[in-house]
């Protein structure tokens, strides 16, 4: 383990430093978005980046969620160019309901591993750990804001959940505003869900939707 470092105004790479020093070649960020979300998946990205990480990066790949769209399109597109490996992982609603939203997010960062082309040497993961896979590992809460691994793979995992919910289910489900609320519980969401009911990609398991459900649609 990696010893704890505070949080800088934006993410360094003080945890690859020390790691790199000690031998690590593939150090893997990893992060999830759409734990909150009533509606659509979980969604993990492993992230290596590469052994030099461009000093133009540092200050341009942040925590996902304190950047505007269009950096996060701009860092989003560096980072398919630049890093050694990605790997995008995802659990779906039924999923969620059938085991909790936590195993589910552990689930879909395993999978997001699985699907590296580089084995990690260590990972760094934002908040949780991952019992059972046999790759050294440090859990930093407030990862994102930390390192630069973990903000990169935050950068990847919302912008590809954000496209998914913005593209194929808002066309999918029409009337739910998911181009604008990517599945989060906004009062329009919310709204439309006691008028039209809830689609497939609504978590049952969610109090929101579980009420709808309870007492049927206004």
């Amino acid at each position: 383990m990696v010893g704890p470092l505070r949080s800088t105004r934006a993410p360094g790479a003080e945890y690859e430093e020390r790691l790199a020093r000690a031998g690590c070649k593939a150090v893997a960020g990893i992060d999830e978005v759409g734990r909150g979300p009533l509606a659509g998946p979980v969604l993990a990205a492993a992230v290596v980046m590469p052994e030099r990480i461009p000093g133009e990066w540092f200050g341009r790949i942040c925590d996902s969620k304190q950047m505007s769209f269009q950096k996060r399109a701009v860092a989003f597109e560096e980072l398919r160019e630049g890093v050694k490996a990605v790997g995008v992982g995802s659990c779906s609603p039924g999923e969620i309901d059938s085991m909790g939203i936590v195993p589910a997010t552990r689930l879909a960062m395993m999978r997001a591993l699985e699907v590296l082309e580089v084995r990690p040497d260590h990972l760094l993961i934002d908040a949780l750990g991952l019992p059972g896979v046999d790759i050294p590992q440090t859990s930093i809460v407030k990862g994102d804001a930390i390192s630069i691994s973990i903000a990169a793979a935050s950068i990847v995992a919302k912008v590809t959940r954000d496209g998914l919910m913005s593209g194929v289910f808002d066309t999918r489900y029409p009337g739910y505003g998911f181009a604008s609320n990517k599945g989060y519980g906004t009062a329009m969401h919310r709204a439309a869900l006691r008028r039209l009911g809830p689609t497939p990609i609504h978590r049952r398991s969610f109090a929101p939707v579980r009420r709808v459900l309870g007492h049927g649609l206004e």
